[in-house]
């Protein structure tokens, strides 16, 4: 009988290790999808507060649970399949207009703060944009070298293309920290 005990102990002890392990993984794995996607940003657009090369991570649960704000750092993919980085301007419904180099929703001019540049060219926003209720209007913080939704080969980026919000730098480790 003691020696059936000592069996039946330690088979539960291994069950509950196994268990644990699982739980643990499954937990992991989870953290990492949600919150820990890594993307490398392309080419200079988001300067000065992103740079090619950098490292950020990626959070695709918030948009799981809720929908984009203004001024948040995104990632897209376009319709090329490539995926780009930008910053929300312009949410669903309203319109969007770029009057000597200010940003204008539905008619107000957008304060959007020192690090992100003036808008030297208006492309498509010349004319008011309207967007539709799945659609944002996104530009790059550095204006001048950015393809962003002023451009017809962008254009207003659809709900569905916008794939998370970056929220942490990871590289360089110089300017690890927040993203705001």
């Amino acid at each position: 009988m003691e020696f059936y005990q000592e069996e039946s102990n330690l088979l539960r002890r291994i069950v509950c290790w196994i268990v644990d392990i699982v739980v643990a993984v499954s937990l992991a794995w989870f953290a990492v999808y949600a919150f820990g996607t890594q993307v490398q940003i392309s080419g200079q657009s988001m300067l000065p507060g992103l740079r090619g090369g950098d490292v950020v991570l990626m959070n695709r649960l918030v948009y799981d649970l809720g929908d984009p704000h203004r001024l948040d750092v995104v990632v897209f993919q376009r319709e090329d399949k490539k995926y780009n980085v930008k910053r929300v301007v312009g949410l669903p419904g309203e319109t969007v207009q770029i009057v000597a180099g200010d940003v204008f929703i539905d008619g107000t001019r957008l304060e959007m703060g020192q690090e992100m540049s003036g808008v030297s060219l208006a492309g498509l926003a010349d004319s008011p944009v309207v967007l539709e209720d799945d659609e944002y209007f996104l530009l790059g913080d550095n204006r001048d070298s950015s393809e962003d939704s002023r451009f017809a080969n962008i254009g207003n980026v659809k709900r569905s293309q916008i794939q998370g919000k970056i929220w942490f730098r990871l590289l360089p480790i110089v300017d690890m920290g927040l993203v705001e």
